[in-house]
């Protein structure tokens, strides 16, 4: 059997898994970034992606937003703004949400209106990605 670390997932609303946990891939802001037991200490932002972890050999997978995670040999502690799994998610709303967004970024109204439409375009990609629904 492989090496685990304790892993905690929270939101602002539920904490969404507790337990130990093989393997970690979180979305970061030059790509992924995997995390396995004794892994460096390090604290990580976290933006808004499919997060992978594996727990029994099972890979789960997740929307997340952004974030930051606290890394250290022994667990791994991951604070977002939104955890989902793809079950959770409504497809169709996630499509709405993608299409709001990039009529958003359009409009070229201020630069907090941009980075507003950005974020939401990242949230709804993520969400989308992890139905499998691309569109």
């Amino acid at each position: 059997m492989s090496s685990t670390f304790y892993l905690e997932i929270l939101s602002h609303n539920r904490v969404f898994y507790t337990g130990n946990a093989e393997n970690l891939i979180l979305p970061v802001l030059d790509g992924e970034m995997g995390v396995l037991a004794k892994h460096e200490p390090m604290v990580s932002a976290i933006c808004a992606g499919e997060m992978r972890f594996k727990v029994n050999g099972e890979w789960k997978i997740a929307a997340v937003g952004d974030g930051f995670a606290e890394i250290m040999p022994e667990y791994v502690v991951i604070l977002v703004d939104t955890v989902e799994l793809p079950e959770e998610i409504d497809v169709r709303r996630a499509q709405e949400a993608k299409q709001r967004a990039e009529e958003k970024l359009k409009q070229k109204e201020n630069l907090i209106e941009y980075y507003h439409a950005r974020a939401a375009l990242a949230r709804a990609m993520a969400r989308l990605k992890v139905t499998g629904k691309h569109i």
